[in-house]
């Protein structure tokens, strides 16, 4: 006859085993590289010419496809892929946006910026659609493509006060991840640069509009 507390132990050394057993034949999780977008100018002194109005800049609106961390890669039409083991470190509006005010924030002459998360008053808002922010293959030469199409907005009013479509590529010269990542910043750096004195023009021309 078998005593209870040998049965008890034989079923959990059992079951013990099954799961040391179900435990060895698990996938092992898969490695993934986050990356920052990263910045290829120095950084450079405020410019001079301070203006009397604030900004306030939002995520720019974007698809599924991009609206994520994966690393977007186009290597045919119609069809949209992501590198493997490998993400940003924040979904691409929100890496367009920060890049974006840092941009700003380098150029110096708008004091009063904020952004969508602080849901701060300002009398101007920048945001948009996110049209672009991938690997482009044209042919056998990969490239990266940003499009951006801005808005901005004058908040007292909720008026349209101009609107422009960025488009900037960048050719890369190796198709690994490390430097794909090197090339989309500096495709932002470029963007960000035209979008910033895009902004300031604007701004600027509608206080000349005042009577």
């Amino acid at each position: 006859m078998i005593r209870p507390n040998r049965l008890a132990g034989s079923v959990f050394l059992a079951v013990g085993l099954g799961l040391l057993s179900a435990c060895s034949i698990l996938p092992k999780p898969q490695l993934v590289d986050q990356y920052i977008l990263p910045s290829a100018q120095a950084p450079v002194a405020s410019r001079s010419g301070a203006v009397d109005w604030s900004l306030r800049l939002d995520k720019p609106m974007a698809s599924l496809a991009l609206n994520n961390q994966n690393i977007a890669v186009v290597p045919q039409s119609n069809l949209v892929s992501y590198y493997k083991g490998a993400r940003w470190s924040d979904p691409a509006p929100a890496l367009v946006r920060n890049r974006l005010l840092d941009a700003f924030l380098q150029d110096g002459r708008i004091k009063g910026l904020s952004t969508d998360d602080s849901n701060l008053q300002a009398d101007y808002e920048l945001g948009g659609e996110l049209l672009a922010f991938q690997t482009h293959y044209n042919g056998n030469n990969p490239e990266v493509l940003i499009q951006y199409n801005a808005r901005l907005v004058r908040t007292s009013d909720q008026r349209v006060i101009g609107s422009k479509r960025f488009d900037v590529r960048q050719p890369l010269n190796d198709p690994k991840v490390p430097s794909v990542v090197a090339g989309f910043g500096q495709a932002a750096d470029v963007m960000s640069a035209q979008v910033v004195q895009w902004v300031i023009q604007q701004g600027q021309g509608q206080k000349s509009l005042k009577p």
